[in-house]
């Protein structure tokens, strides 16, 4: 792995490094800020041992030591972002900024009680999805905790400026993605960090998760058009590569929600239940990991066509929740 580590430069003093990843998105961008304190790490990745490797090459490459690691900030909780900060923290002793809420859904998802888990065991029950493969998806969940542990101990932040290097940039808080996502913003320079929630290529997966947010597709939807309101340069995102064609890239987002959104209504020609329009929607031989974004997403999106009074769910005689043209 350490031959294969790719660092990039951007702008003034900012640095990409790709972190493998062991699943389809191959890797996460890090990112460090180059100041005179030192430097501060943005988002290092996922506990495997290919992810430390490639850090090890990476900050040979670039002559860099654990000293010289002043901060480490989070755009949010998902583990290919939150899982090394805590084993970084401990290497570093710098200090580990995220939103108050990105670190109660850490702990609300692999924490000490790990809530989240039985939650999401009952909610895919009651949309429908057979047993065996909620068995798989419950014990994939808990394989997480090792990719995030140890987890960090957190100073939170606030939505108004952080010091990234030697730069003052804003802090937003954008949700959707992940609750309490928080994207960077410098206006002198029009450069936007904008982590998961714009991504050049591919869709964020926009989840419905039980004790989180109620509505998180009409959640993504608004913050993405609170940030066109940002000029943009060139967005660094938390996948693929650095791009300029921000403006469009939003746009694009919001017209594929839409498109989603009359495809979920054009199913139901008779009533199905969420697992039943999630295997009609994506691909029958998803990853048991894929399989569980893609039903969140059928969620999210279910969600939002009940808010806009498009579907409506009842309960049927088995106990599951069922989706009808309203």
């Amino acid at each position: 792995m350490a031959n294969q580590v790719v660092t990039s430069e951007w702008g003034e003093d900012l640095i990409q490094i790709q972190i493998p990843l062991p699943n389809a998105l191959k890797w996460v961008n890090s990112y460090l800020v180059r100041g005179s304190q030192g430097y501060t790490l943005i988002d290092p990745g996922q506990h495997t041992a290919d992810a430390l490797e490639a850090w090890r090459a990476a900050m040979s490459e670039l002559s860099i030591t654990m000293q010289d690691i002043e901060q480490i900030v989070l755009t949010h909780h998902h583990p290919d972002h939150y899982g090394l900060a805590g084993w970084f923290q401990v290497q570093t002793g710098a200090p580990v900024y995220m939103t108050e809420i990105a670190h109660a859904h850490a702990q609300m998802m692999w924490g000490k009680d790990q809530a989240a888990t039985a939650a999401m065991d009952r909610l895919l029950a009651h949309h429908g999805m057979d047993a065996s493969i909620r068995a798989e998806i419950k014990d994939h969940f808990d394989s997480f905790i090792a990719y995030v542990s140890p987890q960090p101990e957190v100073t939170y932040l606030e939505q108004s400026n952080i010091r990234l290097g030697d730069r003052e940039w804003q802090v937003i808080v954008t949700n959707g993605h992940a609750s309490g996502h928080a994207c960077f913003y410098h206006e002198a320079s029009q450069e936007m960090l904008c982590g998961d929630q714009i991504l050049p290529q591919i869709s964020p997966n926009i989840s419905y998760i039980p004790g989180s947010d109620l509505q998180p597709l009409q959640s993504f939807m608004e913050s993405l058009k609170m940030l066109q309101a940002y000029d943009v340069t060139i967005a660094y995102p938390g996948h693929r590569h650095p791009f300029r064609h921000y403006q469009e890239r939003i746009a694009d987002l919001l017209t594929h929600h839409e498109e989603r959104l009359v495809k979920f209504v054009e199913l139901l020609t008779e009533p199905k239940t969420a697992y039943e329009c999630c295997l009609a929607v994506f691909n029958a031989k998803l990853t048991v990991h894929q399989l569980r974004f893609a039903m969140s997403e059928t969620l999210a999106h279910l969600i939002e066509l009940e808010r806009r009074g498009l579907v409506r769910a009842e309960e049927n005689t088995e106990g599951c929740i069922v989706y009808k043209k309203a």
